[in-house]
C-alpha cells in the first residue's frame, strides 16, 4: 500500500476542556457526543457537545456530586438515548440526557470505584434483554437489567479464599440470539476470564502477564469471532474466538503496539477488521486483522484448535503529550472518531480513505 493510499488520521476539533475526562461517547443517530470526568473540586461532569459548522458547541453540561468514570449507551433504544454511567462511589446511574436532574435508575452497585462499563440489546445490537455490565475495584463483576430494580441478574466475584483482583475493563460478546450472552473481563493481574451467562459458568481464562486495561470483541451481536485485549506493557492480543481448544483453549497473536500502556482498542464499526489502539504516550495506531487460510486444524489427538491471523500497522499518530484515556468511533459515519486525553483536550478526529481496505 503506498502512502497515498494509506488511511490518514486528521485531527479535525480540539477544545480544551476545565476538567479531568475519563471516557467519551457519541450519542447514537447524532452529531453530538458527551464527555464524563471530574472537576478539580471533586465533583462528577456530563458534558454534551454537537459538531457545528466545523466546531463543538456545548449544549448542556450536568455536575454531580461523585466523579464519573466510565458510560454507555448499549443497553439503550434509539428513541430514548439513555446514558449509563459508573462513578468513583460505585453507583450505577441512567440519565435521560434532556432531564437530567433525577436519573432514570440508579442503584449503589458496588463498594468502591466502576472502573468500566458496557451495554447490549440496546440501539438494535445484540439479540435479547438490554444489559449492562460493571467492572470495579471490588473485585466483583456485575449484570444489570434496567427494568429490573436493586439487584444485579448476574454476580461474578471472587470464591471465598481468592485475592480480589482490582477489575479495570468488560465487555459484551456472543449476543447473536435472544439465549446466548458472554461477558469477558481483564484484570490488573493479567487475568481474562470469560462468563457464559446462559450457563452462568467460567467458560475460560488465561493470563497475559501483564495488567488489562481494554477489552473489545470485534462486534457484540455475531457468534464470537475475534477479542482484543490491550495491556500495560504496550502489547495486545487478539484472540481468534471461533475454536475453543479443551486444554489450550483460543488462539491468539500478539503485537507490541507502543511504547508504553495500551489504554483503549476500538474496532470501527462498519469494518471489524479494522480497530484503533490508544497509547500511553498521547499516540493512536490504526491496525489490520488478516485471518490465516484456514481458521482451525486438528491437533495430534485430532481435536479441531484455532489457528491465529495476523495484523498489521496502517497508520499511527501523536496526538499529545499525554495518555489517550477514552476512544469512541461514530455508529453513524465511517471513519468520524472522538478522543479524550490526560491534558484534558477532547478531540474530533477524521480516519479517511478506510473504504479503500
Amino acid at each position: 500500500m503506498s502512502a497515498f493510499e494509506k488511511p490518514q488520521i486528521i485531527s479535525h476539533i480540539q477544545k480544551g476542556l476545565n476538567y479531568t475526562v475519563f471516557d467519551c461517547k457519541w450519542v447514537p443517530c447524532s452529531a453530538k457526543f458527551v464527555t464524563m470526568g471530574n472537576f478539580a473540586r471533586g465533583t462528577g461532569v456530563i458534558q454534551l457537545y454537537e459538531i457545528q459548522h466545523g466546531d463543538l458547541k456545548l449544549l448542556r453540561e450536568i455536575e454531580k456530586a461523585k466523579p464519573i468514570k466510565c458510560g454507555t449507551f448499549g443497553a439503550t433504544s434509539l428513541q430514548q438515548r439513555y446514558l449509563a454511567t459508573g462513578d468513583f462511589a460505585g453507583n450505577l446511574h441512567i440519565w435521560n440526557l434532556e432531564a437530567p436532574e433525577i436519573p432514570v435508575y440508579s442503584v449503589k452497585g458496588h463498594k468502591e470505584i466502576i472502573n468500566t462499563i458496557d451495554g447490549v440489546g440496546g440501539l438494535g445490537i445484540g439479540e435479547g434483554a438490554p444489559e449492562i455490565v460493571t467492572g470495579s475495584r471490588d473485585g466483583t463483576v456485575k449484570v444489570w437489567d434496567p427494568r429490573q430494580k436493586d439487584d444485579p441478574v448476574a454476580n461474578m466475584e471472587p470464591v471465598q479464599g481468592e485475592n480480589k483482583r482490582d477489575c479495570w475493563t468488560v465487555a459484551f460478546g456472543n449476543a447473536y440470539n435472544q439465549e446466548e450472552r458472554v461477558v469477558c473481563a481483564g484484570y490488573d493481574n493479567g487475568d481474562i476470564k470469560l462468563f457464559d451467562l446462559r450457563n452462568m459458568s467460567l467458560r475460560w481464562e488465561t493470563n497475559i502477564k501483564n495488567g488489562v486495561c481494554s477489552l473489545e470483541f470485534d462486534r457484540k451481536d455475531i457468534s464470537m469471532n475475534k477479542l482484543v485485549a490491550t495491556s500495560l506493557e504496550g502489547k495486545f492480543h487478539v484472540f481468534d474466538m471461533r475454536t475453543q481448544h479443551p486444554t489450550k483453549g483460543f488462539a491468539s497473536v500478539s503485537e507490541k503496539a507502543h511504547k508504553s500502556t495500551v489504554w483503549q482498542v476500538r474496532h470501527l464499526p462498519q469494518n471489524r477488521e479494522l480497530f484503533l489502539t490508544a497509547g500511553g504516550a498521547g499516540s493512536l495506531h490504526l491496525w489490520k486483522y488478516e485471518y490465516p487460510i484456514q481458521r482451525s486444524k486438528k491437533d495430534s489427538e485430532g481435536v479441531e484448535m484455532g489457528v491465529a491471523g495476523s495484523v498489521s500497522l496502517l497508520q499511527n499518530v501523536t496526538l499529545s503529550t499525554q495518555p489517550i484515556s477514552s476512544l469512541d468511533w461514530s455508529p453513524d459515519k465511517r471513519g468520524l472518531c472522538i478522543c479524550s486525553s490526560f491534558d484534558q483536550m477532547v478531540r474530533v478526529l477524521i480516519v479517511t480513505k478506510l473504504h479503500k481496505i
